[in-house]
């Protein structure tokens, strides 16, 4: 099974220290090597982003920073496990990492496993 972890947390004004790239370089690493990882990603600031809404047919444009949010997306991750609890422990390692902030885990859709959990209904 694969899942997206988005990591939310404060906003950082300031970039990550040589320590936290280096911490943060291995668990990716240790990740990529035993194929739990299959991919990640940091956010920059969110003054460099946007936001693109549609709300009853109307289009809206709004430009960072998001003041308006107590946390913003930090970054991203495409996890491979074996069950939802695996990839559940993978967000606690990485949290132990990253500090700070939440993961939301959201299973990608995969026809072979939906096809499965279809006919096990």
């Amino acid at each position: 099974m694969k899942f997206l972890s988005i990591y939310k947390t404060a906003e950082r004004t300031a970039p990550p220290s040589q320590e936290e790239m280096a911490r943060m370089g291995k668990l990716v690493e240790d990740g990529m090597k035993a194929d739990w990882l299959l991919g990640t990603e940091g956010c920059l600031p969110s003054a460099l982003g946007a936001r693109v809404r549609n709300s009853s047919g109307k289009l809206t444009v709004t430009d960072g920073p998001f003041t308006e949010a107590k946390e913003v997306v930090g970054g991203f991750a495409i996890l491979r496990a074996n069950s939802k609890e695996e990839a559940i422990q993978l967000a606690k390692d990485f949290l132990q990492v990253a500090g700070e902030g939440e993961c939301e885990l959201r299973q990608i859709f995969e026809a072979d496993t939906c096809v499965q959990k279809a006919a096990a209904i």
